[in-house]
């Protein structure tokens, strides 16, 4: 007897809808919808609008809009006061490669055998739990250009002049990274110290079989082995140094050229109610990120 081979049915939309693998996609697409909203309303559409403003003259309300095509960007470029803003990041660029550099140094110290390790690594991170503002308020003390400044204070016992840290323009936006670093290194060595301990101790025994000393050990063992969180942070500092803005705000609120690009852009847009020019200057800023990024991704290329 012949057997008579059933044909599978096609299923409409609503039983798929009902089965196991429509009611899967179905909540995780309910799960996604309100972030895929928010995202859409609250960076995808603003971020448009700021391209397209940036090719435009107008002010907060959007009245008297006016194309004007690149005129933002050459403004930009060619303004000293903008230039200057871009010059006072490199300070910031200069800090950021120091703080990395005295984070890995002193992360390897604390990784080897000295005494009260786990005290330093409190006190080193405890910076980076405080409040920008609050940092930036204690600094603004400490660098008071008057005797009542706490640096002034010190120097006094020793006979010094008073100093005025944060006006003079040879001195304050160093002072500015060193707040800066200050606050932020603790992370770094937080970061460093970890991955330091994930290297195999397998490694750092045959490394001392084969009589290597503590730079051999750092250069040939460390940091290859840590070589991607270097990386990390590097990125993560440079993009900080590019984009600085809440220290530099509240100690010198940007006064005798300590002003930085988001600061400016800032002062662009609500002070000065150029929303055109200070959208230029995001775009600008969102490219050289990016660009650094590229870079630094390139140079840190892992081998195979």
């Amino acid at each position: 007897m012949a057997t008579v081979n059933s044909i599978p049915q096609k299923r409409s939309f609503s039983q798929w809808l009902r089965g196991y693998t429509g009611q899967k996609y179905l909540t995780t697409g309910l799960f996604l919808l309100v972030p895929l909203i928010l995202l859409v309303l609250f960076t995808l559409i603003p971020a448009v609008n700021m391209f397209i403003f940036s090719f435009q003259s107008r002010d907060q309300l959007g009245l008297n809009v006016e194309w004007v095509g690149f005129q933002n960007y050459e403004t930009l470029f060619t303004d000293p006061s903008y230039l200057k803003t871009l010059v006072n990041s490199l300070y910031y660029f200069a800090g950021s490669f120091i703080q990395l550099s005295l984070a890995l140094f002193i992360a390897t110290i604390l990784c080897s055998k000295i005494r009260m390790a786990g005290l330093f690594k409190g006190i080193i991170f405890f910076p980076y739990l405080m409040n920008g503002v609050a940092v930036a308020l204690i600094f603004q003390r400490f660098f008071k250009g008057d005797d009542a400044g706490t640096l002034n204070t010190v120097l006094s016992l020793f006979g010094a002049d008073p100093i005025r840290w944060l006006s003079d323009t040879s001195l304050n936006n160093w002072c500015l990274v060193f707040a800066s670093v200050w606050r932020y290194i603790g992370f770094d060595i937080l970061m460093f110290i970890g991955a330091i301990q994930s290297i195999s101790p397998d490694i750092y025994e045959a490394a001392d079989l084969d009589g290597a000393n503590s730079w051999q050990r750092f250069w040939y063992i460390i940091f290859p082995g840590i070589r991607s969180i270097v990386a990390l942070q590097l990125i993560l500092a440079i993009k900080g140094a590019a984009s600085v803005f809440e220290i530099p705000y509240i100690i010198t609120g940007g006064k005798f050229d300590t002003s930085t690009f988001v600061i400016k852009t800032i002062d662009t847009g609500f002070v000065y109610q150029k929303i055109g020019l200070a959208s230029a200057m995001a775009i600008i800023l969102l490219i050289i990120i990016i660009i650094i990024t590229i870079i630094q991704k390139v140079f840190f290329k892992e081998e195979r």
